[in-house]
Formats: structure tokens, sequence, C-alpha cells
């Protein structure tokens, strides 16, 4: 119930942020399993946001279970041993696949930035923080243009984390994107929630229209997303499988029932707009992201390290 009021209220919005707290969930429900955790998982699972990322953790949970829990254990209980190893293997996945990600990421991705470059980004993404913040410590020189929109202003997260580290940045709202990208900015990172199997990248609605703007004017467009974010799916449109954000961000007062208010979290950028995505595999063009869904995703690999 925490877990999901945290998610409803927007307190934890971003995608690894949500993903970490659904699995210290889960190593909750472990921890206390009874007689009536049939229920506890039934009210995790209803707390649950329908993000990719989450989605393959959460089948990753599912097949570390049915790997590690003993057949014997029909009486709907589960001995300390065999909890303590299923709590370390979520430990692991949050580990690999969310942490040191991260930072494989900002080292692939660092490589590509140069003294004098101006950066753009858009809202908040933890990798993209780390991936700034990391280059700017090898002593490398770049201004930051951190751009935003509302109703949720995630850039100012970014953007006190950035300047708390001492890098030179600038903050604009969405509708200025087109006189910065006139002749300042000379790359542009975005983050994802999500890696479509065509390589379509699902994100913080804005990111698409950051993106075509960007490659517009012949500006290298990189995302930057864990492979645990890779999904099987091909999404060809931004309504589908979105989620729905607060009625009350967007307009102000009580609603009128003639009026039906959408504000949607997700769009689609698709894959002609990236030139190409930052992984912890290294740096791929979108055509190649269907290679690491069979390689990388939970679901096909049952005996990956974290199970060793």
């Amino acid at each position: 119930l925490r877990l999901g009021w945290l998610y409803a209220t927007g307190d934890i919005m971003e995608e690894n942020a949500r993903c970490r707290a659904m699995m210290e969930a889960f190593q909750e429900v472990i921890g206390d399993f009874q007689q009536d955790t049939q229920k506890k998982k039934k009210d995790v699972r209803h707390a649950l946001v329908q993000e990719e990322s989450m989605g393959n953790a959460f089948t990753f949970l599912k097949t570390a279970v049915s790997t590690l829990a003993s057949p014997r254990h029909h009486d709907e209980t589960l001995d300390e041993k065999t909890k303590n190893m299923l709590k370390e293997t979520i430990q692991a996945y949050t580990r690999e696949r969310i942490d040191f990600a991260g930072k494989a990421i900002a080292k692939y991705g660092g490589e590509k930035i140069v003294d004098g470059d101006v950066l753009l980004v858009y809202a908040h993404y933890e990798v993209i923080g780390t991936l700034l913040k990391e280059t700017a410590r090898q002593g490398k020189k770049f201004r930051v243009i951190v751009v935003d929109s509302r109703p949720l202003l995630e850039g100012k997260r970014l953007l006190r984390e950035l300047r708390k580290d001492g890098l030179e940045c600038t903050y604009i709202f969405l509708n200025s994107l087109s006189f910065v990208l006139k002749d300042e900015v000379t790359k542009v990172f975005l983050g994802a929630a999500a890696l479509m199997s065509d390589g379509s990248v699902l994100a913080r609605v804005g990111t698409a229209c950051v993106a075509l703007a960007a490659q517009s004017k012949s500006i290298p467009v990189l995302i930057c997303g864990e492979t645990y974010k890779i999904s099987n799916r091909v999404q060809l449109e931004s309504i589908t499988n979105n989620e729905m954000g607060n009625p009350q961000d967007v307009v102000e007062g009580d609603l009128v029932d003639n009026l039906r208010v959408i504000n949607l979290l997700y769009d689609l950028t698709p894959s002609e707009f990236v030139s190409g995505i930052v992984t912890e595999m290294g740096i791929l063009p979108p055509t190649s992201v269907a290679v690491l869904l069979r390689e990388m995703n939970p679901q096909d690999t049952t005996d990956s390290s974290v199970f060793q």
C-alpha cells in the first residue's frame, strides 16, 4: 500500500527508482512469507505501475522464485535459507542491471563528450545525471542545457544535482528548444523508460519533440538506457500502453462534466530520430535492439550470473 501511494502521488517517478522500490517491496514480501503471502503478493502487484522495465524485473523475479524455491514448499512456507537466496538474487539484479549498468553507460557515453561541447538533456533520468557527473570528474569541460516542461518539472531535480557537482548549466523550458538548437547544442543525451524491439524509444512526454527538433538540425541524439528496459513489443504510437498522470496537474480547480483531461506521461520517439543507443553493452544503432533483447532480457537468461 505504501509503495502504491508513492507511485500514485508521484513521489517516485524516475524509472530506476520505481524498479528499485518494487524490488525492495518484494524483498519484504519474501521475508514475511507466510500463509497469507499470496494476498500480499497480489497487493504488491496491484500497486505496480505497468512499465516495461518493471515488467522485465518482475519476470526475472518469477524466474528466480521458480528456480530457487523447492517443490517441497507446497505448504506455502519457505525456509530461511531459500528466503535469503531470493533476497540476494534480487539485490544482485538491482546491483548488476541498474547500478553497474549506469556506470558502464556513463563510461561509454562519456567517450562521446569532448571539451567545449554543449550538451542538451531533457527531464530527469538517473543514468543521464551519472553520465554527466562522471564525465565532468574526468576533467572534461562542457556546458549542459537542461530542458524542462510542465507539469512535472523533473528537470529541476537534475539541475540541482548537476549544480551541486559544479557543472555549468543553463535551464530552459521546452518552448525555448528551437532557440538553443539553432547554434549552441552539439549533442543531445536523452533517457528512456523502455527500448522497443524496433528501435523506438518510450520516454517522458516531450522526448520525441526534443529528438525531432535535434534531428532536423543534424545534431546527434544519443539515448541512454539500461538493457533491462528492453521490451519485446513494437509500439507505433504514444496512446497505447501509456501511463496517465493526475488531471489536476494540468487543469486547476474542479473538472466539469463536459471536459476530459488527458495527462500522458510518456511518448514514443521513432528510431529514425535516434543516432545511437548507449547501453552497458556499448553504443549500438537502434536497429540492434532486437539482438540485445534476445541476449539480455531476464526471461531469456536463467543462467545469468545473478543466479550463480
